[in-house]
């Protein structure tokens, strides 16, 4: 669940549909890795076959419907878990959160409605949950300087790169956009690359240097 139970920063991780082992080759000793796993549940695009998964998705696409309440409950049971590490002496602000695809989603969400001040966000292959739910211009809470690392394949056939495109355009107005970076992979599919690793890699190593 961890690699140091003692490590000054936080990474929660949010993977319900990519092996965390992507990670393996740009993990920090000095931080702690959480992984919480997606309850099972059927999920309807699925066929309503049952799956890992943090809500149900009734379609990918800007105009689907969406499960607003088991996107709110998602969102609290994480913001839970941000909690806890504070409890445990981890400032918030040594937080990021991450995740791919739904997870990805989840963690953009999570981050602009908690009122925990968190360091970043890594969204990969994903969107933002809820959008017409936030205002037309920033957010009030503790996160508008939020740093934001939002990385997409431009031949995703789940989550359409379109959509990823309205989802930065949205971020930008919801935080300082000086800090959305959004990245696209020639060639990349609903999955990761090298060089989309090691841009996260940059991306928390900027965020959570090794603390003296």
């Amino acid at each position: 669940r961890g690699l140091n139970s003692q490590a000054p920063f936080k990474l929660l991780l949010l993977y319900p549909l990519i092996e965390v082992t992507s990670f393996a080759g740009i993990r920090r000793s000095h931080i702690k890795y959480i992984c919480p796993h997606a309850p099972i549940m059927p999920v309807t695009l699925n066929m309503n076959m049952a799956m890992p998964s943090w809500f149900d998705i009734i379609g990918l696409s800007p105009d689907s419907q969406e499960d607003e309440p088991g996107i709110k409950q998602a969102a609290e049971n994480v913001k839970a878990l941000i909690e806890q590490e504070v409890k445990n002496g981890i400032p918030s602000n040594r937080i990021v959160l991450g995740g791919f695809s739904q997870g990805g989603a989840l963690s953009l969400y999570t981050a602009l409605t908690t009122q925990q001040k968190l360091a970043g966000v890594t969204a990969l292959s994903c969107w933002l949950p809820l959008r017409a739910s936030f205002p037309q211009g920033p957010i009030s809470g503790v996160n508008r300087d939020i740093s934001i690392l939002q990385c997409h394949g431009d031949c995703d056939p789940l989550v359409p790169l379109m959509f990823a495109s309205l989802t930065a355009e949205k971020l930008k107005t919801l935080v300082n956009p000086a800090n959305v970076t959004f990245k696209t992979y020639e060639g990349m599919m609903h999955s990761s690359c090298q060089q989309e690793m090691m841009d996260i890699k940059q991306f928390i190593d900027k965020l959570l240097p090794p603390v003296d």
